[in-house]
C-alpha cells in the first residue's frame, strides 16, 4: 500500500492544501508538491501567505492529491517549516527534483520557505473497476 501511495503522489505534482485560519474557518490552496519515500509531502510557500501563518498557529492540515479518473489520495498530517540543517536540506532536494525551478524561487522570492508534512492518516481511493479504497494510519 505504501508503494502504491508513494507512486500515486509522486506522479502528481499538484495538491490542494487545507489549513485552518485564526477564525477557525477552512482555507485551501493549490500548491506544487513533492513526496519522500516515507510519504512526507514537501511544498514551498511565502511567509506572507495565509497557509504559512495558519501552519505556525496550527500544524494540522489536510491535502488532496489527484482527482482525474476518480482516483485520489486524501492526506492528513502535521506540518513544519524546514530549517537550515542537513535533514531539512535533504527534504528540499526531494522538492527540487520534482520542481527544478524551485531553486531559483528559493534564491529570488523574498520570504520563501519549505514546508514538510508528516502523514498521520491517508486514504487512497480509486473508484474504477475494481474499486479500491484503502486507509493507512501512522
Amino acid at each position: 500500500m505504501k508503494e502504491l501511495v508513494y507512486q500515486f503522489i509522486h506522479h502528481h505534482q499538484l495538491g490542494v492544501v487545507s489549513t485552518t485560519g485564526s477564525d477557525s474557518k477552512p482555507e485551501a490552496a493549490l500548491v506544487g508538491i513533492a513526496v519522500s519515500t516515507n510519504l512526507e509531502i514537501i511544498f514551498d510557500t511565502v511567509k506572507t501567505s495565509r497557509k504559512y501563518h495558519n501552519i505556525l498557529a496550527n500544524k494540522h492540515l489536510a491535502i488532496v492529491v489527484g482527482w482525474d479518473n476518480e482516483t485520489t489520495v486524501q492526506y492528513e498530517g502535521d506540518a513544519e517549516v524546514l530549517g537550515n540543517d542537513s535533514d531539512s536540506d535533504n527534504y528540499r532536494q526531494i522538492y527540487y527534483i520534482a520542481w527544478p525551478d524551485g531553486r531559483e524561487r528559493a534564491e529570488t522570492w523574498p520570504g520563501l520557505v519549505h514546508i514538510k508534512v508528516t502523514p498521520k492518516w491517508i486514504r487512497y481511493s480509486n473508484f474504477n473497476e475494481p474499486v479500491v479504497i484503502k486507509e493507512m494510519e501512522f
